[in-house]
């Protein structure tokens, strides 16, 4: 690991004081000199492999008073960013009333790992390519943009075959965002422009700027997440499949949340994990479920069009198959679910 300096923040606008570039710089937030730690669960295993390198962490632990809050209410959910994991895992009205967020958490990490992980560092994890990782390879437009993409041609197995492109192929990691981009959440920041309100499935950007993940801006902090409350929050479920049970990323995952009128469908609410470069809202399979009585062959062809822009290399061709396998087994274990009032 490199050198770097160490600066506690007591408050946000400290925090983002001491993590903003002294000069403008047109710059990647993850390229940035200064980065931001709060349960370092990430960003530390980055340094020591040598894939970051940031000059200044700026610890903001220090905020949990004000951001380390969960506020439910009427109108939705309020998140405050430095939620740890399992804080909002054992949650009895987010387990309630948004079931797929705590399973997210659940099923995420080892316990360890879910009481130092905070939900604003959770969604901004960076993939586990081992091209990326590994700075001995040098193809890696991720870590060196114009360098090329190693995993095109090389071990691909765990990549994602949705939102991909010459340029990249890394597949996002985590959980916790597919439940929130198919909840229509909402990310609240505070940068060196000020505030701002960044709807979650314009938070990461696409394959086509690998070196670029987000629409974050060097110095700008996640300070909360806003779930707006709706009639298919609670039910919900989140269905992971993996190598292994436990402490293992996924292979394919489904974020469902539906709305039923009886057998029917009024609104259905899909996130995709495990087989994309970003967060991944399935727009298709719910325009095909709308209206319509939620059956296997609904749930299959709804599962088809989730997947009929999928580009698969050499090693993740099954991920088609199996993505779509994990769609149709989330969507009836949702719609047989019992809701109490």
């Amino acid at each position: 690991m490199r050198p770097f300096a160490y600066v506690r923040a007591d408050d946000v606008a400290s925090a983002v004081r001491a993590a903003t570039p002294a000069a403008p710089q047109a710059i990647a937030p993850t390229s940035a000199p200064s980065q931001f730690i709060a349960g370092g669960t990430l960003i530390l295993d980055l340094m020591k492999l040598d894939t970051m390198r940031p000059e200044r962490l700026v610890d903001i632990n220090g905020l949990e008073s004000t951001l380390g809050t969960i506020r439910p209410g009427p109108q939705g959910l309020r998140l405050g960013a430095l939620v740890r994991m399992s804080q909002a895992a054992d949650d009895p009205v987010i387990n309630r009333d948004y079931p797929v967020i705590a399973q997210t958490l659940q099923l995420a990490a080892a316990a360890q790992l879910r009481n130092m992980a905070s939900l604003g560092g959770n969604v901004l994890q960076r993939t586990r390519c081992q091209y990326f990782r590994e700075p001995s390879w040098k193809a890696c437009n991720k870590r060196d943009p114009g360098s090329g993409c190693a995993a095109l041609d090389g071990v691909n197995r765990k990549h994602a075959v949705l939102g991909v492109s010459n340029k990249c192929i890394a597949e996002y990691p985590g959980d916790l965002a597919q439940a929130l981009i198919a909840l229509d959440a909402q990310v609240e920041t505070q940068g060196p422009a000020g505030a701002r309100t960044i709807p979650f499935d314009r938070l990461h950007r696409g394959s086509d700027t690998p070196e670029v993940e987000t629409v974050l801006n060097p110095g700008e902090l996640i300070t909360g997440f806003v779930v707006p409350a709706g009639p298919w929050t609670r039910r919900s479920a989140y269905l992971k499949i993996r190598d292994r049970r436990s402490y293992a990323f996924a292979l394919a995952s489904a974020a469902v949340a539906l709305d039923m009128d009886g057998d029917t469908v009024r609104e259905a609410r899909i996130g995709l994990g495990g087989v994309a470069y970003r967060p991944w809202r399935a727009h298709e399979a719910e325009a095909m479920l709308k209206g319509k009585p939620l059956t296997e062959a609904s749930a299959a062809a709804a599962a088809r069009a989730a997947f009929a822009g999928a580009k698969p290399r050499e090693h993740n061709s099954y991920k088609v198959d199996l993505g779509q396998r994990t769609l149709v087994r989330a969507l009836m274990q949702v719609s047989r679910m019992e809701i109490v009032a």
